[in-house]
C-alpha cells in the first residue's frame, strides 16, 4: 500500500502525480498509504500471528522476553516475502508508468529509502529514532489498560502512529522504519528488469536494516524501564 502510494504520485502521467491537470498526491497522500498499509493488515490478521509486520519489532520482543526466539526466523523470512511480493504487484500493476517515467530518483523511491543529504550517519539515526519511536508507541498502544481491552483501536492508532512518522521523519530517508519494506523490494529493484532503474545503492542498504533493529530494541527497553512488560 505504502510504496503504491509512492507510485501513484511519483511515476509520470499516474492519475496522483500531476500531469494531465491532476492534483499531485503529496506527501500527506504518501503518508496516509503507509499508514493505512500497516493498519488494514493488523486488522485483518493480527489475531492469527500476533501483528508482527515488521522484523525489527519482532527482534526487540524477543530481546524483551516477550517473543520466543525460536519463531524469530521463520517470522523474519514471511515479513521479507511478503514486502517483496507486495513490490512485485505494485510494479506488475505501475508497469506502463515505469516505462514511461525517466526519473531514476523517482523509480527507486516507489522501492526502497536513502537518504536525501547522502549522510549514512543522518539516515542512521533518523531511521534509528524513528523506530525506537514506532515501537514505544505500539507497546503503549497495545498493552495499555484500555487499549488492552479494545485491539481495533490501538490498531487505527497505530496506523496513526506511522502516518504521522511518515509526515514527521520522512524528510531525510522516507522514512523505512522496517528492515522488511526496504531491503526486500530493494531486491526485487536489483533483479527485475525495470526501465530506467539506475541504481539499487546498496552501499546505503544496511542503514534500514540496521537502524530500525537498533531502534527497535532501545524504543521496547525504554517501554519496560516506566512501564513493565
Amino acid at each position: 500500500f505504502g510504496n503504491g502510494a509512492v507510485a501513484n504520485s511519483f511515476l509520470k502521467d499516474t492519475t496522483g502525480n500531476g500531469e494531465n491537470g491532476q492534483a499531485n498526491g503529496g506527501w500527506i497522500f504518501i503518508a496516509v498509504g503507509y499508514g493505512l498499509g500497516v493498519m488494514i493488515p493488523a486488522m485483518m490478521f493480527g489475531s492469527i500471528s500476533g501483528n508482527h509486520l515488521n522484523p525489527a519489532i519482532t527482534i526487540a520482543q524477543a530481546a524483551a522476553g516477550i517473543f520466543p526466539w525460536a519463531k524469530v526466523a521463520p517470522y523474519i523470512i514471511f515479513q521479507f516475502l511478503g514486502a517483496m511480493v507486495g513490490q512485485l504487484l505494485v510494479l506488475v500493476i505501475y508497469w506502463p508508468y515505469y516505462k514511461r517515467s525517466k526519473d531514476e530518483g523517482a523509480i527507486f523511491a516507489t522501492f526502497s529509502t536513502g537518504d536525501t543529504a547522502g549522510s549514512t550517519m543522518n539516515g542512521f539515526w533518523t531511521e534509528a529514532i524513528g523506530t525506537a519511536v514506532l515501537t514505544f508507541a505500539a507497546m503503549g498502544l497495545y498493552r495499555g489498560m484500555f487499549f488492552k481491552q479494545s485491539i481495533d483501536i490501538a490498531n487505527i492508532g497505530v496506523g496513526l502512529v506511522i502516518t504521522t512518522l511518515v509526515m514527521s521523519v520522512g524528510g531525510p530517508t522516507g522514512p523505512a522504519l522496517n528492515p522488511a519494506r526496504d531491503l526486500g523490494p530493494r531486491i526485487v529493484h536489483a533483479i527485475m528488469p525495470v526501465p530506467n532503474k539506475g541504481s539499487s545503492n546498496w552501499n546505503y542498504s544496511w542503514v534500514p536494516v540496521v537502524a530500525p533493529i537498533t531502534g527497535a530494541v532501545i524504543g521496547i527497553f525504554i517501554y519496560k524501564m516506566f512501564f513493565g512488560l
